[in-house]
């Protein structure tokens, strides 16, 4: 897992240079939805990408995660199903379900069954490099879809941001490396922090409320610890009051809040507030970690990665292996029985 987070950055660069010619393939007819059909790891890409493109894709983008497409689907809609094995059950029903209703279907994978009926049916496919964790193919699993919109009309040329985002996790990684010694390692800092503790991460609506969800998801398999998520503004209108009581438990609450200047003001004002006031007696910890870079891609990876290196470091202090996920697999045997 470890091999894996650490070459993030040159995910996305392999991302754009060896999927370019997979991803020229595609040529999209009239698209006034698009929806983005995974489970697990291999949703968190369309999560990252509805949040990235919510104020730059004229039409809506959704993430489906079940066994069927909403009612809408058609063909008019751009349906890229994401599994990473290919094999992922859900995602195979949705595809179907996409082709039967005459959907535009971009299958994203590195192999399995997805791969092979893709091809079968006629449609693009984006071969991702195989052999890691869905969770540990951040960069394999987004960036073409990203582009696969720029392609299409639906998103602006997203180069720069992209150089952006390799230079910033590359700057990010002399400091976040398992050589570095915690002193002056933040990831391996938070993880202390959260030793012990039940984390409760914290975003926005935008950017950071996806990430911060990813963080809860990278805590649960990798550190194999409970984990929550909630994101502003909606947590001020519920969550800010169920601080109180029991006691024993409120102190076992670590609150990790990930901002982003790209934050609405209001957002960040109420940011301030919360944790700075109407918190601030409970008996819960309260930390805010700021994203890195200028864009917003770069600030999306930049939270990404140290959250990623976070749960493998909370995985090696409760003297843990980050890789396996056993009660998944239990699940899919019993499944497949």
């Amino acid at each position: 897992m470890f091999g894996a987070i650490y070459r993030l950055p040159e995910q996305i660069e392999e991302a754009v240079s060896k999927m370019e010619y997979s991803i020229a393939q595609f040529k999209a007819s009239l698209v006034r939805t698009i929806v983005i059909t995974g489970l697990g790891g291999s949703a968190v890409g369309g999560d990252m990408l509805r949040s990235y493109a919510a104020d730059k894709c004229p039409v809506p983008i959704f993430v489906n995660r079940g066994y069927t497409l909403p009612s809408y689907v058609g063909k008019d809609t751009l349906v890229i199903a994401v599994s990473y094995s290919g094999n992922t059950e859900e995602t195979l029903s949705a595809y179907a379900d996409a082709k039967r209703r005459g959907a535009q279907v971009v299958a994203v994978t590195s192999g399995g069954i997805l791969k092979k009926q893709a091809w079968a049916d006629g449609y693009v496919v984006v071969t991702v490099p195989g052999g890691l964790q869905p969770r540990a193919a951040a960069g394999y699993l987004f960036i073409p879809q990203m582009l696969l919109l720029q392609k299409a009309g639906l998103l602006p040329d997203c180069g720069e941001e992209i150089t952006e985002t390799v230079r910033v996790l590359y700057e990010m990684r002399l400091r976040l490396a398992p050589q570095v010694k915690s002193e002056h390692n933040l990831a391996k800092r938070i993880a202390s922090r959260l030793f012990g503790k039940i984390p409760l991460i914290h975003g926005a609506t935008g950017l950071t409320e996806t990430i911060a969800y990813r963080w809860k998801t990278q805590l649960n398999e990798n550190a194999q610890t409970v984990a929550f998520a909630h994101s502003y503004p909606e947590l001020n209108h519920n969550e800010i009051v169920g601080f109180d009581v029991p006691l024993e438990l409120i102190e076992k609450i670590e609150i990790i809040t990930l901002t982003s200047n790209h934050n609405h003001p209001r957002v960040q004002k109420r940011i301030e507030i919360t944790m700075g006031e109407v918190l601030a007696n409970t008996a819960c910890g309260r930390y805010e970690l700021p994203a890195q870079g200028a864009s917003e891609l770069a600030q999306m990876f930049s939270l990404l990665y140290v959250g990623d290196y976070v749960s493998a470091y909370l995985a090696v202090l409760y003297g843990l292996d980050p890789t396996p996920v056993d009660k998944i697999v239990q699940l899919k045997n019993r499944l497949a029985d």
